[in-house]
C-alpha cells in the first residue's frame, strides 16, 4: 500500500500511465526519437507523399496552416518547425510514429523503460488490472516503444491507447472521453503522470492520480508522489 494521502488503491481496477518521464525517460524522447525524426522527415515525406496515409496527413497540415494549397516544402518546414518546438499537433505524432515504426523495425533503437516499469506491469496485468497508455504520442509510436522496448514485448499486457485525439492532456474533458471509454467509476481509474497539470485535469475528471516524480521532475502538493513504479502496490 502506498503511505500517501488521498490515494485509495484499494479499489483500483484500471491503471492509465503517461509515458515520457514515468515509465520512460524524457532523454530518450528528447535525444533519440525526435532527433531521429526530424532527420528522416523531408526524405521520407517527399518519398510517400503520394500513399494515402501520409497524404492524409500532409493535408491535416495544411488545415493546421490554414493554407490549402500549401506547397510540400512548406509542409515540411511546417513539421520541422513543430519537432524543433516540441509542439503536440497530431498530424505531426501521427508521421512521427510512421518513421519510429521503421527505425524501430530496422533496430535503430529499442524503446527507453525504466528498469522498475515491466515487473510492476506485469504483475498488475496477472492480477487484472487493465493497463492503458495516454500519450502526447500517436497511439502507433506507443505501441512501437512498448513492442520494442528495452524489456521487450510488452503490448500483450495493455487493454488499450489513447492519444491526443482523445483530447489535449491538460484538459479535463480528455480525461472525461477516457472514462467513458473504460465504462468504469471514474474512481476505480488510477492515472500515473509526471505533470502536474494532467494530474490535476484527470483528478477533475474524478480519476485517481499519482505522480511519478523521477530525477529532475518537481514534485507537486496536489497528488500523491512516488519516486518509482516499485513503490505502487495494487
Amino acid at each position: 500500500m502506498i503511505n500517501n494521502p488521498g490515494l485509495d488503491n484499494t479499489n483500483i481496477r484500471a491503471v492509465v500511465t503517461d509515458i515520457e518521464g514515468t515509465t520512460t525517460d524524457i532523454n530518450f524522447v528528447h535525444k533519440v526519437l525526435f532527433p531521429y525524426a526530424h532527420d528522416q522527415l523531408p526524405e521520407f515525406v517527399y518519398t510517400h507523399s503520394a500513399q494515402p496515409d501520409i497524404e492524409e496527413q500532409i493535408a491535416a497540415v495544411r488545415d493546421e496552416l490554414k493554407e490549402p494549397d500549401a506547397s510540400l516544402d512548406k509542409v515540411i518546414e511546417t513539421l520541422l518547425h513543430w519537432i524543433e518546438t516540441d509542439q503536440k499537433v497530431t498530424p505531426l505524432k501521427a508521421l512521427q510514429g510512421m518513421m519510429w515504426a521503421d527505425g524501430y523495425q530496422r533496430g535503430a533503437f529499442k524503446g527507453h523503460l525504466y528498469k522498475d516499469v515491466a515487473p510492476r506491469l506485469r504483475q498488475w496485468a496477472e492480477a487484472g488490472k487493465q493497463l492503458y497508455v495516454y500519450s502526447s504520442g500517436s497511439m502507433q509510436a506507443q505501441k512501437m516503444l512498448f513492442g520494442y522496448s528495452t524489456e521487450g514485448d510488452l503490448t500483450p499486457l495493455f487493454s488499450g491507447y489513447f492519444d491526443t485525439h482523445i483530447g489535449h492532456k491538460r484538459e479535463a474533458e480528455a480525461y472525461q472521453h477516457i472514462v467513458s471509454k473504460l465504462q468504469l467509476p471514474a474512481d476505480e481509474i488510477l492515472f500515473l503522470s509526471d505533470v502536474v497539470e494532467e494530474l490535476d485535469a484527470a483528478k477533475q475528471a474524478g480519476m485517481q492520480t499519482l505522480q511519478l516524480v523521477r530525477e529532475g521532475t518537481q514534485a507537486g502538493t496536489e497528488h500523491a508522489c512516488v519516486t518509482s513504479f516499485a513503490e505502487i502496490d495494487l
